[in-house]
């Protein structure tokens, strides 16, 4: 435990614009988000379709006891001392946590802490209170499901969360005994306490903050919220500011700025061209314009590119990720114009985003070699998927959809985010086809012996993984204040 230091230590708090210490210094939050872990990603792990169903398919394989006994060692091998140490020699300072509510809460046993609730967000607040890195805890999922991504661990693309009064009150009833058990923590540089809603009324999200706010600081008057737009973090318009912003006090708010030229379904390779920068700037600015309007603090949540992989990308690797690195490096500049805290993501996967990644040599990556190429050629993820093998059936898909609903009719929210074209996607490639992939996953850990289970789940342990190099000295770079 790392309570130790918190006689001499003052929770961070808001003044002003800036984020600072108990002495009123200004602390720049800087570093990334620990995705995958608490809450399962299938582009950052390599499984198919969403957590709830790989967990529900592994446990049919291999019974209960053997499938529970695989993720608490992926839990546990994910992220150690080492990696807290690592990310420590980097001098970051900060790590965003997301995690599923389903750690703490079960569907057919709603709002009874489960007794195991805690093991693992306290372990990770821990390791890193202990090497002097903040932690910011993320609420990535909530029942019903806040957005219509794989993200939220919900089973179809539409957010249900915002339908039911009953998910709201359990997603403000967990924030609760959050609070509760980690008020007075200085090390926890606050709480996330939504990632990324989809909120189709663009009015509920607000009445849902207004409850978790009040919720919240009845338990735990002094910690940080910080506060995602609707729409994935993109969008405050429709917030009305006499009663939001100018109520709520220590709140930072969050956007995520993901850049199109990041992935590979850009039009143009990012070359960082006078045009192209003034674009990503310009992006920038429009998700913060409601935050500089009324003087507010800005939090950049996530954002960043994907890289390419030899495996995948062939000789095309290094001009890709030279592109992706210098997109990085000018995104880093815009931020450090305003002098803005920021969460990259992220912090480890199986090589396609992450500052560390998975050695392609280990036991997972050997075991999954082959179902791995498969999901890269069928576009099965959402995050990044590269469309080129598909596209001579898609198109054709899109098209005939096309030709039978007008164009009056096609942009459903969350468009403009999702463009008609990733509606039909989403839907049949990344939620129908990955459901009919997710047993084929299961089936690799067939008749394994729980040392064969541990030795895969090892793979995941900072010493079995590679570090990416080039971002990591490009975050190290920009990590303080002043860092341009």
């Amino acid at each position: 435990m790392a309570h130790h230091s918190y006689a001499t230590m003052s929770i961070l708090k808001v003044s002003g614009t800036q984020i600072v210490d108990g002495e009123g210094k200004e602390v720049l939050l800087r570093g990334c988000g620990i995705g995958g872990w608490m809450n399962m990603e299938n582009f950052i792990t390599g499984f198919p379709g969403r957590e709830y169903q790989i967990r529900e398919a592994l446990a049919e394989v291999l019974g209960e006891d053997k499938a529970k006994f695989f993720f608490d060692k992926f839990l546990e091998y994910f992220f150690t001392e080492a990696d807290a140490k690592f990310y420590k020699s980097l001098g970051l300072n900060c790590i965003r946590v997301p995690f599923n509510y389903r750690h703490f809460e079960d569907d057919m046993n709603p709002r009874v802490l489960k007794p195991e609730g805690f093991k693992w967000l306290d372990r990770v607040v821990n390791l890193c209170a202990e090497q002097g890195i903040y932690t910011i805890l993320d609420l990535h999922t909530v029942p019903g499901g806040h957005n219509g991504d794989w993200h939220s661990d919900s089973g179809h693309h539409l957010a249900e969360f915002w339908r039911h009064k009953d998910f709201q009150d359990r997603g403000i009833w967990l924030w609760q005994q959050l609070a509760e058990h980690y008020k007075g923590n200085p090390w926890i540089a606050g709480y996330n306490p939504l990632n990324e809603p989809c909120d189709p009324t663009h009015s509920r999200l607000q009445a849902w903050y207004h409850q978790l706010y009040a919720a919240v600081r009845a338990i735990d008057p002094d910690h940080i919220l910080f506060l995602d737009g609707n729409t994935f973090a993109s969008d405050f318009s429709h917030f009305d500011v006499e009663t939001t912003c100018k109520v709520w006090t220590n709140t930072v708010y969050s956007v995520h700025d993901y850049s199109t030229y990041g992935f590979p379904l850009s039009r143009e390779t990012y070359t960082g061209t006078d045009e192209q920068r003034a674009r990503i700037k310009r992006g920038y600015e429009r998700k913060v314009a409601w935050m500089k309007a009324n003087n507010l603090p800005i939090w950049n949540g996530e954002w960043g590119p994907v890289y390419a992989r030899r495996q995948y990308d062939g000789d095309k690797t290094d001009d890709i990720n030279r592109s992706r690195i210098q997109l990085l490096k000018d995104q880093l500049e815009v931020y450090d114009e305003d002098n803005i805290s920021w969460s990259i993501w992220l912090y480890k996967d199986i090589g396609y985003q992450g500052m560390v990644y998975v050695d392609p040599a280990t036991p997972y990556m050997k075991l999954f070699e082959k179902f791995l190429h498969k999901k890269w050629v069928t576009a099965v993820d959402a995050w990044g998927a590269d469309e080129a093998h598909v596209k001579e059936v898609w198109d054709p898909l899109e098209a005939w959809v096309a030709q039978h609903v007008p164009e009056k009719y096609r942009n459903l929210y969350p468009h403009p985010v999702w463009k008609f074209e990733s509606r039909i996607s989403r839907l049949s490639r990344n939620i129908l086809l990955a459901e009919y992939m997710v047993r084929e996953w299961a089936d690799h850990f067939e008749g394994m012996d729980y040392d064969r289970l541990d030795e895969i789940a090892q793979s995941f342990r900072f010493e079995n993984c590679l570090l990416r190099g080039e971002l990591n000295k490009a975050l190290v770079e920009h990590k303080g204040l002043g860092a341009k």
